[in-house]
Parts: C-alpha cells; structure tokens; sequence
C-alpha cells in the first residue's frame, strides 16, 4: 500500500474583479492604510492594469488567493501599483515568484521602464527590487501615511526592461 502525502501546489494566475475581496485582505494584511474591494474592483477592471496572484491549491482541490501583484502600464512605461502577501505566507519567496511573472508580462508587452514606490524601512521589499535590477531614482516625501505618526518618505526605483 502506498501511503496518501498530501502536497500543495503554489501557481500565478490572472486575477479579476471577482478577487476584489481577497485582493483587499491581503492589502489590509500588509498595509495600515488598506484599499477597498472597490477600489480593487475598479482597477483590476482597468484595460491598463495588470493583476496577478499567487494561488495555493491544496492536495484536496481547495485554492486560496495568498499574494498578488497589480501594475499600470501606459506605453512604454509602467508602474508598480501594488503588491502584497498574507503575513502567514511571507518568506516562502512568493513575491519573487509575482514579480518575476509581473515583469516577464511587462517585457512581452514592450514595456521598457517599470517604476515602484517602497517604504524605505521595508527592507525585504527593497532587497527583492534591488536583486531584480531596480535602481533608486529619487523619493517622494511624506508619501505612506501611518496613522499617529509622521508620514514617511517612498523611494522612487526604475528597472529598465529593454
């Protein structure tokens, strides 16, 4: 008798407006000024925005929304506007997995520079953008609001793509 090993199996997928509610879960997770299901809703309905998540599918068939990337191009340049993954699930790699998807489709689509804002006390985040090649360009003063404190700044980084 060969015994059962559940296994699970991680994927990116495109998401749409009916992931909106997971969409801002996760952003609440991560975010203290989180965005609405609306809000997602309308962007991910947007013919300029892109929005991938990260998927783990149980051995039983069960699939749960644990991270998603969602970026605005517009010709050749685009944007960063988002990303985030469940607290429980950070530190498995899985938002390298989306942004190496995330700029692969930028590529495809001719883009050739892709801009981010990111905290810059959020040192995991930048250690993943530095390693993917993006490079700080400037900062944005006063740009992430925490409530009861003093607004702190966002650098500005590029990845040029072609």
């Amino acid at each position: 008798m060969i015994p059962f090993v559940p296994t699970s199996r991680i994927y990116v997928e495109t998401v749409g407006p009916p992931d909106a509610d997971a969409l801002a879960e996760i952003h609440g997770d991560g975010f203290p000024r989180p965005w609405l299901a609306s809000d997602f809703a309308s962007l991910v309905a947007a013919a300029n925005v892109g929005a991938l998540g990260l998927r783990r599918q149980s051995a039983f068939g069960f699939s749960r929304l644990v991270g998603f990337v969602l970026y605005r191009s517009a010709r050749d340049e685009a944007e960063i506007l988002s990303i985030a993954i469940r607290r429980s699930q950070r530190g498995r790699g899985h938002g390298r997995l989306l942004m190496d998807e995330a700029l692969r489709h930028l590529y495809r689509d001719r883009v050739r520079t892709c801009f981010l804002e990111v905290d810059p006390d959020n040192a995991p985040a930048l250690a993943l953008y530095r390693t993917l090649g993006f490079r700080q360009v400037g900062a944005r003063k006063a740009y992430y609001e925490r409530p009861g404190e003093t607004a702190a700044a966002a650098l500005v980084m590029r990845l040029d793509l072609q």
